[in-house]
């Protein structure tokens, strides 16, 4: 099984359809979305509608998918964000709203080899951004290969050896896990890329293979900044996706 890796798509329907076309060639059999599908962006519920015609293996809630619809407050973010998440609750149909509040917590069990996350699986809000945040996110793990996002950079983490090692994970690198590892993988964002790429990031884990792929797409962000402008969302939330920041 070829699993379609999604992590932070937030709202951004121009870089989720250059990511799916890209996918569908490549190959893939199922998806995984590592939440936060909506948020920052100004096409929740195109994104909600595109997401509803693939084949979706698993899902799980992200931090802005909770505050979009009223489950969690928006104290934690900062202006911009706060401003997205009020924009996002409004423009949200009843419908969607009900499709984003029964998307569930993570961590969830997907297959034998993996499971998926938003933040970690130690608690779904939480950053992995250094050694101290993976080792005890490793600790937490269940499965062999932990997928998760909220940081918007795609990185790789391995105990091995009774080593903690952080890999480099550069485009169309294979990330090939060895039985005896375990591995806390974020794959990048499709909608916000925070590495200093604006390019749409997106993973592919292989099930069968034991290996997680790592690719980048470009897609229309001109197009996807006009949206957001277009919407009356701040101008940064537009600016940022062209730095990749």
């Amino acid at each position: 099984m070829r699993y379609l890796v999604l992590a932070d798509i937030h709202a951004n329907g121009h870089a989720l359809e250059a990511v799916l076309a890209d996918a569908q060639v490549r190959g893939f059999d199922q998806i995984l979305l590592l939440g936060d599908l909506i948020g920052y962006g100004a096409q929740p519920n195109e994104v909600l509608d595109r997401l509803a015609s693939v084949p979706v293996a698993a899902a799980i809630r992200g931090n802005h998918d909770k505050v979009a619809v009223g489950l969690d407050d928006a104290d934690a973010f900062n202006p911009a964000a706060k401003q997205g998440a009020e924009w996002t609750q409004h423009a949200l149909t009843p419908a969607h709203a009900e499709l984003v509040r029964a998307l569930p917590r993570g961590p969830l069990i997907v297959t034998e080899w993996i499971e998926i996350c938003h933040g970690s699986p130690y608690d779904e809000d939480a950053y992995v951004l250094d050694a101290l945040d993976a080792l005890n996110a490793l600790r937490a793990a269940r499965r062999p290969l932990c997928l998760f996002g909220h940081s918007h950079a795609p990185t790789a983490f391995l105990f091995a050896d009774n080593e903690l090692h952080c890999r480099e994970t550069p485009e169309d690198f294979v990330l090939q896990v060895m039985p005896e590892w375990t591995c806390l993988v974020n794959v990048g964002s499709v909608g916000q890329p925070r590495d200093g790429d604006p390019r749409a990031a997106y993973g592919i884990a292989d099930d069968d293979r034991k290996d997680v792929s790592f690719f980048r797409v470009p897609y229309d962000v001109a197009a996807a900044q006009q949206a957001i402008r277009d919407a009356g969302l701040p101008d940064a939330l537009a600016k940022r996706l062209a730095l990749g920041r």
